[in-house]
């Protein structure tokens, strides 16, 4: 359950440099905002009280700046409700989840290593390809010469004949 940048910096930094995203995302809509508050406030109370979800989702008040306030409000919070702030959202929302600024920075550097290492695997297999088929073929003659017990026999006679 642990998010995949639990030793980086801490939630209440990660929250502070996802904000500005968040509030101008357009997939950061009312229905969204409302769902991520009543999840917060009926699995955490603690975090979001009845009082306060009242407030974080009262429709006088535009998405942006209820949202602006809930995030304010959890940083305050401290770094336990941040978190869950961030596990809510993935729960409701994957593809905002994916696209935060601390979730592709943290993706970036393994992210390039990865495609570098398929382009060399790619690279190694179309220039010796036919060097690996034959290794792997003779290997299989041999595994499969081994299995019958024929491999003793052969060897037997390839040392006879070398002599």
């Amino acid at each position: 359950d642990d998010l995949p940048w639990e030793d980086m910096e801490g939630y209440e930094e990660q929250l502070q440099s996802d904000t500005q995203f968040l509030c101008s995302s357009q997939r950061m809509d009312t229905e969204l905002v409302d769902s991520l508050v009543l999840q917060l406030n009926r699995i955490y109370p603690q975090i979001l009280s009845d009082k306060e979800a009242c407030k974080f989702r009262s429709l006088r008040v535009p998405t942006t700046e209820r949202l602006r306030e809930l995030l304010q409000h959890l940083r305050e919070k401290g770094d336990d409700a941040c978190y869950e702030f961030y596990r809510a959202l993935h729960i409701q929302a994957e593809d905002v989840y994916f696209s935060l600024p601390t979730r592709i920075r943290q993706r970036g550097s393994i992210f390039f290593l990865s495609c570098f290492s398929v382009a060399v695997g790619i690279a190694f297999f179309y220039y010796y390809g036919e060097l690996l088929r034959r290794f792997c073929m003779y290997l299989y003659l041999f595994i499969f010469f081994k299995c019958l017990g024929l491999i003793t026999g052969i060897f037997v006679l390839l040392i006879v004949y070398v002599q």
